[in-house]
């Protein structure tokens, strides 16, 4: 029989059809030695096994009638299997090497049975790369429809899981009581992603003492849920007090503050569910501010999906959530260790490390009587080696107060962090106090409804110009003290207490000299109840114009001239900052033409900087990073455009140019020809951003020493 290559094709698949059993067993044996993850739980072992002989029954008819590739059907619940290995946490590798396995093993049959039916080499051949496009084809077209199903699945549980991560926000810790925020958070992973949920909390925290020395750790069960009757129960009872044995999961999680997961439920005592055993379990430490407060389990019987890692990652979010509301619910059932610790707590245990300014600071908490106060001060490193400077003051005092402050300071810190100017920083600060102002308005359950306020000072200092900018929501005016020793308060524009709304906010730029000192400070510093602020601000004017051998020195000489020995009716911050100027030994800068030539002259000129500065390790990745910032700049942006060079604690390379346009990191595919440059950026700084001026936009990148390195493989960024 003469055969051509699309006859023998046919034949080959329809002989290999009438042993199809063969053949399925053979590519089950491949996947299950291969590709374990596809057989980690029954519910994937049945549908996998189904899937494989529906694939294999379906292509060798496919072959068999010359069916296109793309016209042979997948089975109908291979879309499924894809969704479901994305639910299960298994990496879509794990799919696409399943395909090719499977493709491998059919196609060794196929090209098999050839021979036996012609000798004919070069139809074997023809017939043969047939078969392999006809295949690739299928694989294809199959693998690209199970990614996308796969990819939906994924991106359909990261909503889910930011869903429920915004809901924990919102159901845990709506008051301020122990019993009820651990027993939401017990309710809400019920509802959810658990079958059994038990909180337990160091026997010393629920007592008032977060610190547990004894041995074996005692612990307090203080909340659980069950879904349904007849699965696990917990051995230990609501409210009952009990031992965590030395070396169970639970102990090694209360002492590493790590958590663990399991695929069978321990077999340690405080960990038993009576005769029905778990088949999987998270334990996850409840930790809020440094402190371990106890540990949260979340088992599954009655799902057949075993918790995965991002089930863990899940679980340790609303787990995080949970132990913040409860330990603001410990503080305020322990009001006066409450008190302490707040004050203790109000500011930074140290400043960030940054080069533009030398800082020394001072809190003060107020008297017992008046509680704990809102004052706060805050140094955040920006890019270009420029540092933020704040200080603010909360209206009132206790609980409430501390807590508002811990969220502006957290919203200063975050819109620091996309490099506002300082007026524009207040505006959406204020923004952020209305709205605080219109949640506890709404709150049956504060005392305090509406009355939230607070005022700002916020100051960016740039120590390659020496430029500093600053801006003031109802705040005292700062005051500088230049190198002779002259003590003159900053006239800035005034702006309105933050809360107020509608109401502009406006920056002054000034120049300070290297070595001027900076004074940023509360009213409580200058005003009391027997002094009012004039003469609380002559008194600062005289200490600060007293010479001193430190900064620190100079607070002390603030603070024992205008607090007195007793604790003060208000409590105050105090904010000393001595500039420093970064000389053209530390800065480069160039003009760029608006031309891709101008691309090659960026490089060498920063290559020739680096080489002056003896950064000769820097050369590899910095010219990378000039490249493409200045191609971007070129490409996307507008003239005049500059390249600017930064020897601070790190290397800061930075291209502005006139344009608004931000970049944005782009997700290129395997054949793009572009797309990938701010990756590139993106994987070799160590930070990088975009900050935005009046006119126009700066896109920087900080390289870190522990990248400094050449890569052995630059590919390897990708």
């Amino acid at each position: 029989m003469e055969y051509t290559a699309a006859s023998l094709v046919s034949r080959v698949a329809g002989d290999l059809g009438a042993m199809a059993d063969e053949v399925i067993a053979d590519v089950v044996r491949c996947l299950r030695r291969d590709v374990p993850e596809l057989w980690s739980n029954p519910d994937l072992i049945r549908m996998t096994s189904q899937n494989i002989a529906e694939h294999v029954v379906g292509v060798l008819i496919g072959l068999e009638h010359g069916v296109e590739p793309s016209e042979i059907d997948p089975p109908a619940a291979e879309l499924e299997r894809a969704r479901r290995l994305a639910r299960y946490g298994t990496s879509v590798t794990v799919l696409l090497r399943a395909f090719r396995l499977g493709q491998g093993v059919i196609l060794d049959r196929l090209l098999a049975e050839m021979p036996r039916l012609t000798k004919d080499a070069e139809l074997i051949t023809a017939a043969s790369r047939l078969l392999i496009a006809m295949a690739n084809g299928y694989v294809d077209d199959a693998s690209e429809q199970g990614v996308t199903a796969f990819q939906e699945e994924r991106d359909r549980r990261l909503q889910w899981r930011l869903s429920l991560v915004n809901e924990a926000g919102l159901r845990i810790g709506t008051t301020l009581d122990i019993a009820r925020t651990t027993q939401e958070l017990a309710d809400l992973a019920l509802d959810h992603f658990a079958d059994l949920v038990t909180v337990d909390l160091l026997d010393s925290v629920v007592h008032g003492d977060c610190t547990a020395a004894q041995s074996p750790l005692v612990l307090h069960r203080v909340a659980q849920s069950s879904s349904a009757q007849g699965g696990p129960e917990p051995t230990v009872g609501l409210g009952a007090v009990h031992a965590c044995p030395d070396g169970s999961v639970v102990a090694r999680a209360l002492a590493t503050g790590r958590p663990s997961r399991h695929t069978e439920t321990p077999t340690d005592p405080v960990d038993a569910f009576g005769s029905h055993p778990a088949c999987s379990m998270l334990v996850v430490p409840l930790s809020a501010r440094g402190a371990t407060l106890g540990v949260a389990r979340f088992c599954r019987h009655r799902n057949p999906a075993p918790f995965d890692d991002e089930d863990l990652i899940l679980a340790q979010e609303i787990a995080a959530r949970a132990a913040v509301a409860i330990d603001n619910a410990r503080r305020y059932t322990h009001a006066r260790a409450t008190a302490l610790t707040l004050q203790r707590s109000l500011l930074p245990q140290r400043t960030a490390e940054q080069s533009a300014v030398d800082v020394a600071c001072r809190y003060l908490p107020a008297g017992a009587q008046a509680g704990v106060g809102g004052d706060w001060y805050d140094v955040i490193p920006l890019s270009g080696a420029r540092v933020a400077l704040v200080v603010g003051d909360v209206v009132g005092h206790g609980i409430h107060a501390a807590a508002t402050m811990g969220r502006l300071r957290t919203a200063v810190r975050t819109l620091a962090d996309i490099d506002l100017p300082p007026e524009e920083l207040l505006t959406h600060l204020d923004d952020v106090v209305i709205r605080l102002s219109a949640e506890a308005s709404a709150d049956p359950d504060t005392e305090t409804a509406g009355d939230i306020g607070a005022t700002c000072l916020y100051a960016v200092y740039d120590p390659v110009d020496g430029r500093c900018s600053l801006a003031r929501a109802g705040h005292v005016l700062p005051a500088v003290v230049s190198g002779g020793g002259t003590v003159e308060l900053l006239h800035l524009p005034p702006g309105p207490p933050l809360g107020l709304g509608g109401l502009p906010f406006e920056a002054a730029e000034v120049y300070l000299p290297e070595g001027s000192r900076l004074a940023l400070y509360t009213d409580g510093l200058v005003e009391t109840r027997d002094r009012d602020i004039e003469a609380g601000l002559t008194l600062l004017r005289h200490a600060l114009a007293q010479p001193s051998a430190s900064l620190e020195a100079a607070c002390d000489t603030v603070v024992q001239a205008l607090l007195p020995a007793s604790q003060p009716h208000d409590d105050a911050a105090l904010l000393l900052a001595r500039t420093r100027i970064l000389g053209d030994q530390q800065v480069a800068a160039w003009d760029v033409d608006a031309d891709p030539a101008a691309v090659a002259r960026a490089r060498s000129s920063a290559a020739g900087q680096l080489s002056a500065w003896g950064l000769e390790d820097l050369h590899f990745i910095t010219e990378l990073v000039v490249s493409e910032l200045v191609t971007n700049a070129i490409r996307y942006g507008r003239p005049p455009i500059r390249l600017r060079l930064i020897r601070d604690r790190s290397l800061l390379c930075e291209v502005s140019d006139a344009g608004s346009t931000t970049p944005h990191l782009q997700r290129a595919r395997a054949f793009d020809e572009g797309g990938r440059g701010l990756l590139l950026v993106a994987q070799l700084a160590e930070r990088w951003g975009t900050r935005h001026a009046r006119q126009g936009k700066t896109v920087w990148a900080e390289l870190g020493e522990q990248k400094y390195a050449r890569p052995s493989d630059p590919a390897s960024f990708l």
